[in-house]
């Protein structure tokens, strides 16, 4: 019999696990409560991993599936190829809701994030279900958004960046962020592949809408992400040390919370690559600009 413990913490997406000990000699058995837990909360949270260093990390990571490297263009911790140091002390700001590294073809499946230093208050994370928002937008609009696609990429609107609080290192980051570019042409409701729900898959890499000008899907775009982003489908973490939190990126969004000042605020994360998303008609995302062979297998 199990030992663990799933808790539900917000009505439509998260659940806290208790009961175990996270690292990379679990049981298979446990392993598979965690995955299932996963795809019915979407994001799931572990309380007092203390004792997760970065070799037990990627270790737990890899039972979940084959890894990535810790991003498609940003550098790695110290050459550690599968993580990426969120370091978000002095201001830095990544404040806008995003499936992650959706401009790639094969976004991750998902990623597990650990806290290594957390502000005693501010900070938390925000998740989004994205398959109870779909769920919930009204047919004719459904109907519409299962015929749309959207061109998501990562070049950087420099726009932001003179209204960074650190427009010099924003503009640092933008340049290394966007040093290869990607562009890929997504479905904007795709069937995951494991549940067969649909979820909308936008968030802030989607730039436009095919065949649409660009005030209409400017507005199209700005409405959904409304929706996705309304209360009822959201989760918020407060962090601690020792912390571990692993989500579904095809079935979410998330985003920082940036009331934390310049306090330090530094997080781990390792990601578990994912397939080509499929729409609702069949078909298959498509590259139109860049290679990401090098970032991540196409997960079976």
């Amino acid at each position: 019999m199990s030992s663990l413990t799933v808790t539900p913490v917000a009505g439509r997406i998260g659940a806290e696990i208790s009961g175990v000990r996270l690292g990379g000699d679990l049981p298979a058995g446990v392993v598979a409560e965690i995955r299932l837990a996963l795809l019915t909360h979407k994001a799931v949270f572990f309380r007092g991993q203390d004792h997760l260093d970065e070799q037990g990390q990627v270790a737990f990571a890899g039972l979940l599936g084959e890894l990535t490297t810790a991003h498609p263009t940003v550098p790695s911790l110290g050459g550690r190829s599968h993580i990426l140091d969120l370091d978000y002390s002095g201001g830095q700001k990544v404040d806008r809701w995003h499936t992650d590294v959706t401009f790639v073809d094969r976004p991750p499946l998902a990623s597990v994030l650990r806290a290594v230093q957390v502000p005693e208050v501010g900070g938390d994370t925000l998740w989004a279900n994205t398959v109870t928002a779909y769920e919930h937008l009204p047919a004719e609009l459904r109907e519409l958004l299962d015929r749309l696609r959207a061109v998501h990429t990562n070049q950087f609107d420099y726009a932001r960046v003179a209204f960074a609080d650190d427009p010099e290192r924003a503009r640092e980051y933008a340049e290394v962020f966007a040093s290869t570019v990607f562009e890929t042409e997504h479905p904007v409701v795709r069937v995951h592949p494991e549940t067969g729900e649909r979820s909308i898959l936008l968030g802030d890499f989607a730039k436009r809408l095919v065949g649409l000008s660009s005030e209409a899907s400017a507005s199209l775009i700005r409405l959904v992400q409304e929706q996705v982003t309304q209360v009822e489908n959201t989760v918020r973490w407060r962090w601690a040390p020792g912390d571990v939190a692993v989500w579904d990126n095809r079935a979410t969004q998330h985003r920082v919370v940036h009331d934390f000042g310049d306090r330090p605020r530094r997080l781990h994360r390792v990601t578990v690559a994912g397939d080509v998303p499929v729409g609702v008609d069949g078909r298959p995302s498509t590259v139109l600009t860049g290679d990401a062979a090098a970032y991540s297998p196409v997960a079976a």
